[in-house]
């Protein structure tokens, strides 16, 4: 049967950090809401009031805001988009035939009247005055009565009429699990403005970016609704649907037709939620943390699995919590409700059904998009793999913990893609934004598996001590703060010892390639000679391995000379050997060791297959 939203209230600060700059500052905003849903057109009115705190050193003149559902419309930058990219979404487009031939057609195109999704900004005030608000696709540019000089606060209200398109991607209504509304990106949201100026991006097809603040929401709807979504439910008692919490019941007059349900977010940099008459709920416990809410279709078909899942989500927030730094807010919700998966601010909008693992894989994906994009919240239109790729890093590391048969490197399958993309001639540098990938294969490969290899590695250059030392500070010094990938590099290099900026630059500026090979084995009298070469532009140290005839081992490392750091030794149980360090600019290395070469069985470089080689086939000698 359904259950009542029981959420409470937390209030989140942000706390200056020895690694954050004296001269750093946010932008601050607190949002209050009204809105009514009528769940027979799928309109909706709203009514916003927005206090905005200027905290840069800039005299504001103009802001912007997000106006997300304008991208529904025939016609749209994100229907365009549709139309011109080689690999559209295939959740965006329709097969149709044309001349015989399968032709893929935007689905956005095709939408009628009351099928588009749109958000219509009246009554624009600061402060009370009128300020000139002008609608540009999905962007509302407004040129205010009067500037918000630094250090001030000012007042922004509004009124939106709004229309819920249908479910063509994330947002929408009515999707194909029958979910009536996933309300994301639904509101009018302002746009971030920060060191590096206005982040006012159209939205085409990819990620966002807010700005941090608190938000107080009211919603009404048809009382046969019940909705979960971002923040603490206050008014829980009002909102009883007749059903028990605690054992007491709590009845609603027979005469109401609406309920209000209020909400309550603190600390968050967006507000998402999902309505459906015939949602299930249920709750489970992290032991020290977090209440985690089930909010899911009453289909026999899912049942089973959405029970199941409940204990595994639970391990794997306990995992994260331990492995990044505690998950922050007292509610998590994984709710039945997108079109894949998609994180939002305390709560993910997932498909709910499949295949147990493909619930499985997509919620543990989704919730570990807590800690990098809701907490640390790097700019995801700019730094995409920031956010996606640090998420699949931790995803993988968490499947594994709870995995019935561990593997050594669960990152394996990533390395392997990310070399077929580089091999490809498609690759483009991490530093692209995410709607300028010119095929969607490339973006989610370089966003989520090269951004994944970012982090594992680290492993390789600094050992997977200072790797997770790295994650740790990480997040405890940026979280709430928006992190660059500067920020990511000089934790790492502040926990090691060592340089990183050429990584940084080389494998998130650049698409060079890391390739080195074993490009001779000699006999020297009764020793032997090995000569490795760099073939690709970016350079690495080496991990060698040499395995004997007699079944002996011992590992060999070449410090990188530009790094000033040697690596501590990941299999103490090997002897290993520190070289003298290699320069980029000599193309060839030498070393020799005190047996004969018919001793040696085979020679590995990168033993453990965590340094992205992007050809593999001469790394090793002998079999």
């Amino acid at each position: 049967m359904k259950k009542i939203l029981l959420f409470s209230f937390v209030f989140i600060g942000i706390a200056k950090t020895s690694a954050q700059s004296s001269s750093y500052w946010q932008q601050h905003v607190d949002y209050k809401m009204d809105v009514v849903m009528d769940t027979k057109t799928y309109q909706y009115k709203g009514k916003q009031e927005l206090v905005y705190t200027n905290n840069s050193g800039d005299t504001l003149k103009r802001v912007f805001y997000h106006l997300y559902p304008n991208a529904f419309q025939p016609g749209s930058e994100m229907d365009a988009r549709l139309q011109s990219i080689k690999d559209p979404d295939g959740r965006m487009v329709t097969k149709t035939k044309v001349d015989g031939k399968d032709v893929k057609e935007s689905r956005i195109k095709n939408l009628k009247p009351n099928e588009i999704g749109f958000l219509k900004i009246t009554n624009f005030k600061q402060d009370g005055a009128f300020a000139e608000a002008k609608t540009v696709g999905t962007i509302l540019e407004v040129t205010l009565a009067k500037p918000i000089l630094p250090n001030q606060k000012t007042t922004f209200t509004l009124d939106f009429d709004g229309q819920v398109p249908l479910q063509i991607r994330r947002s929408g209504r009515n999707n194909s699990e029958g979910v009536e509304l996933s309300m994301s990106q639904w509101y009018p949201k302002i746009a971030e403005f920060d060191f590096e100026g206005w982040h006012a991006d159209p939205y085409i097809a990819r990620e966002f970016h807010g700005v941090w603040g608190n938000f107080d929401v009211n919603i009404t709807i048809d009382k046969a609704y019940t909705i979960g979504g971002s923040g603490y439910l206050q008014n829980k008692n009002e909102i009883g649907h007749g059903y028990q919490d605690a054992g007491i019941a709590v009845k609603i007059p027979s005469k109401t037709k609406t309920l209000t349900w209020h909400f309550i977010a603190p600390m968050v940099h967006d507000f998402t939620w999902a309505a459906d008459k015939n949602y299930l709920h249920d709750t489970a416990q992290v032991p020290g943390g977090a209440t985690i809410h089930f909010i899911y279709k009453n289909d026999p078909k899912i049942i089973d699995n959405w029970k199941k899942l409940q204990p595994t989500t639970v391990r794997l927030m306990e995992f994260y919590n331990k492995t990044i730094g505690k998950y922050p807010y007292d509610q998590y919700s994984v709710i039945q409700g997108g079109d894949g998966g998609m994180e939002y601010a305390m709560c993910t909008l997932i498909l709910g059904t499949g295949t147990y693992d493909g619930v499985l894989g997509t919620t543990a994906h989704e919730m570990a998009h807590s800690w990098f994009q809701h907490v640390l919240a790097s700019n995801e239109s700019k730094h995409g793999w920031m956010d996606e790729g640090f998420t699949t890093f931790l995803e993988d590391l968490g499947m594994n913990e709870i995995a019935a048969e561990k593997v050594i490197n669960p990152f394996e399958g990533s390395y392997t893609t990310y070399a077929s993309l580089a091999n490809s001639g498609k690759e483009q540098p991490l530093s692209t934004h995410a709607d300028r990938f010119d095929e969607n294969r490339s973006y989610s490969i370089s966003s989520y598996v090269k951004g994944e290899l970012f982090l594992s590695q680290l492993i390789y250059l600094l050992g997977k001590e200072n790797l997770m030392q790295t994650l740790k500070r990480y997040y405890s010094d940026f979280k709430f703060k928006h992190p660059t990938p500067n920020d990511i590099s000089r934790t790492a290099e502040r926990v090691s010892g060592a340089n990183l900026n050429w990584y940084l630059t080389d494998f998130t500026e650049t698409t060079n390639t890391i390739d080195y090979g074993i490009k001779n084995v000699a006999d020297t009298a009764d020793k032997t000679t090995i000569t490795l070469e760099r073939i690709g532009r970016m350079p690495m140290p080496m991990d060698v391995l040499v395995e004997y005839n007699d079944g002996s081992k011992e590992s060999f490392y070449i410090p990188l000379r530009m790094m000033s750091f040697e690596k501590p030794n990941q299999h103490p149980e090997l002897q290993r050997t520190v070289l003298t360090d290699w320069a980029w600019a000599y193309p060839t290395y030498d070393f020799t060791i005190s047996k004969a070469k018919s001793s040696i069985k085979k020679i590995t470089i990168d033993p453990d297959g965590l340094m992205a080689d992007v050809k593999k086939e001469n790394n090793t000698f002998g079999k």
